[in-house]
C-alpha cells in the first residue's frame, strides 16, 4: 500500500454539497480493509512516543479514523460535535465556514490538565474548523495538543493558516483541490 494508491482511490464528487465544490469522498478508501489499516497505522506512527492520552475527532468524518488511532495508541476517544448533539454539559465555540457560521461543542469534563491530545479530522481545507477545535480544547486546559488529518486540500493554505496561529498540523497526504 502506498500514499499514491490512496490518493488515486479518493473519489471526487462534483458540485457537493453545493455548486462549484469538488468534494473529496473518503468512503472509497475506508471501505477497503487494507487501506483502512494502512491509514490507521500511518496516522498513529508519528505519535506513538508522545504520551497521547486522548484522540479527539471532529464531527463527522473525523469520527471515522480517530477511534481506530486512539485504540492503536492506547488512548481514549473524545468527540467534538455539532451544536446540540452531546448529552451532557458542554462548552461551545463558533467559527466561520465556507457556507456561514457554525458551532462545535465538547463535553465540559472530557479533557483535563494531564491530557495530551491528538486532534484528528479527515480533511484540512482552509483550517477554520481545526482552529476552532484547537481553541475549544485549549479551554479545557490540556497539557499538549497535536493535530493531524488524513488529507490536506492543497492550494487552500490550511496548514499555513494554522501555522501562522502556532498550530502544527501533520497531514498524511496532499491532494489538489481540483485533482
Amino acid at each position: 500500500m502506498t500514499l499514491e494508491q490512496l490518493k488515486k482511490d479518493v473519489r471526487n464528487v462534483p458540485n457537493f454539497p453545493k455548486q462549484g465544490i469538488q468534494f473529496k469522498d473518503i468512503t472509497t478508501i475506508i471501505s477497503n480493509p487494507e487501506e483502512l489499516r494502512f491509514m490507521r497505522d500511518k496516522l498513529a506512527d508519528a505519535y506513538r512516543n508522545k504520551g497521547i492520552t486522548k484522540v479527539v475527532g471532529i464531527e463527522s468524518r473525523g469520527f471515522i479514523l480517530a477511534p481506530a488511532v486512539a485504540i492503536e495508541l492506547g488512548a481514549g476517544f473524545v468527540p467534538i460535535r455539532k451544536q446540540g448533539k452531546l448529552p451532557a454539559e458542554t462548552i461551545e465555540i463558533s467559527y466561520e465556514k465556507e457556507y456561514g457560521i457554525d458551532f462545535m461543542q465538547i463535553h465540559k469534563d472530557a479533557l483535563g490538565p494531564d491530557d495530551v491530545v491528538l486532534l484528528h479530522d479527515d480533511i484540512l481545507a482552509t483550517g477554520g474548523s481545526m482552529l476552532a477545535a484547537v481553541e475549544l480544547i485549549r479551554k479545557l486546559g490540556v497539557k499538549t495538543i497535536y493535530a493531524n488529518c488524513l488529507i490536506e486540500l492543497e492550494g487552500l493554505n490550511g496548514k499555513r493558516f494554522l501555522a501562522d496561529r502556532g498550530i502544527d498540523c501533520d497531514c498524511m497526504m496532499g491532494i489538489e483541490v481540483d485533482e
